[in-house]
């Protein structure tokens, strides 16, 4: 039996479930509590914008407020073997930009990737997905 911990890696559509309790919130919140996490500053981004536009500013800053109070770890800077990883798969693969950039984080840190998000399939050899349930 091996002793290493899994290294989790929230993109967007995971922490949008956990904040508006969706399908999948639960496993969300344990990955939270109990595990050695990661949140790319890109999926914050995206948080607080999708939140501003369907429910205003407050609510963007209190989701925002919620997610830096969590115990993950926040990916603030993109390193430069990072950045040519999400090149590569912004390049072969048909994935947003900021898709590329966190499945490329989870590649560095040797994370599965917990996600709500099909576009992430294409990418499936590349990383190691966790699909929550999809809507």
């Amino acid at each position: 039996m091996s002793s290493t911990k899994d290294v989790f890696l929230l993109d967007t559509s995971a922490l949008m479930t956990f904040i508006e309790d969706e399908e999948g919130a639960e496993r969300v919140e344990r990955i939270l509590v109990r595990e050695q996490v990661f949140v790319p500053s890109i999926a914050l981004l995206e948080v607080c914008y999708i939140t501003q536009q369907e429910h205003g500013q407050s609510e963007a800053e209190q989701r925002y407020a919620l997610l830096k109070r969590t115990r993950a770890t926040i990916l603030w800077e993109i390193d430069e073997p990072t950045l040519l990883i999400a090149a590569r798969f912004k390049a072969g693969f048909r994935v947003s930009l900021a898709d590329a950039i966190i499945a490329a984080f989870a590649v560095r840190h040797h994370a599965i990737l917990v996600h709500k998000d099909p576009e992430y399939e294409a990418l499936a050899e590349m990383l190691i997905l966790e699909a929550l349930p999809y809507k």
